[in-house]
């Protein structure tokens, strides 16, 4: 990302009436060159100067957003490349004063950082909106004597969300980091961890499937041919013993054994077809 540098000295503010924004200089004139000038460095170069001018802003606003898991330098680096945008954007005819154009750029340019960026998990933009606010009201319930976390329902009540509503953002608010799988659970002393509670592919589920369709294909097998799949693969008797019990060789066994099963999986594709 490209840094931009703050000027050694900022442009003189307005001397007329006090501003919302005390480091808002006054950089109308520029603006009012810019919509008329050409593409060209001549552009470029007053470009660069208005960002600088308003760069003090854009690192303010960066500051709303510290302890939230990024490092200053990249929120004010964000919140620059918003200011950038926003000066190239920003046309004087319509009227509007530029801060108030810049501002709402910038701090969008932060949020979609901590969007596209940050997020651990795919949180749904309501779940982000329920979190801020959750997070909000947390800030502004704890400054009580006792510095108690308030509970849900006083969230709720302070502002105006339901319970559900704020559990929502309670939720969403550890969704910048979510834990490791393999971060050892709290009490555990053997290091059992996460990734030990989930489930694995139960195999027995697919044996099911595959003898419920057999039992149709079998039921229409002769008599022989049953018995000999039974003796071989339920009382797991060798294909010798099977022919002595039986009076044939063993590789007339193995034979029944190998067509019957050909045979099998045959019926049990055009079944399923």
């Amino acid at each position: 990302m490209t840094t931009v540098r703050a000027p050694a000295k900022t442009q003189t503010k307005r001397t007329s009436a006090k501003h919302p924004h005390d480091d808002a200089p006054d950089t109308s004139a520029e603006f009012q060159e810019l919509a008329h000038l050409p593409d060209g460095p001549k552009k470029q170069a007053l470009q660069q100067q208005v960002v600088e001018a308003w760069i003090p802003m854009a690192e303010r606003l960066a500051r709303q957003f510290r302890n939230r898991g990024e490092s200053l330098d990249d929120l004010e680096q964000v919140a620059a490349l918003g200011l950038v945008k926003a000066v190239n954007r920003y046309d004087p005819e319509r009227g509007a004063a530029f801060e108030s154009f810049a501002v709402p750029t910038v701090v969008g340019e932060v949020k979609r950082h901590f969007r596209d960026n940050l997020w651990g998990l795919h949180v749904p933009r309501r779940a982000q909106e329920l979190r801020n606010r959750v997070r909000a009201a947390h800030r502004e319930l704890s400054h009580t004597a006792d510095g108690r976390r308030p509970g849900v329902e006083e969230v709720a009540e302070h502002t105006g969300m339901t319970e559900q509503e704020v559990r929502t953002g309670l939720e969403a608010l550890d969704s910048y980091a979510p834990l490791s799988l393999d971060a050892e659970l709290p009490g555990s002393e053997d290091g059992f961890s996460l990734v030990d509670l989930l489930g694995d592919q139960d195999s027995g589920y697919d044996r099911a499937v595959d003898r419920e369709s057999l039992k149709p294909a079998l039921r229409r097998l002769p008599e022989r041919e049953r018995h000999i799949l039974y003796m071989r693969f339920f009382c797991d008797m060798t294909q010798s013993r099977i022919a002595d019990q039986l009076g044939i060789s063993q590789m007339h066994v193995s034979r029944l054994i190998s067509r019957t099963c050909s045979s099998l999986c045959e019926q049990v594709m055009a079944d399923a077809a």
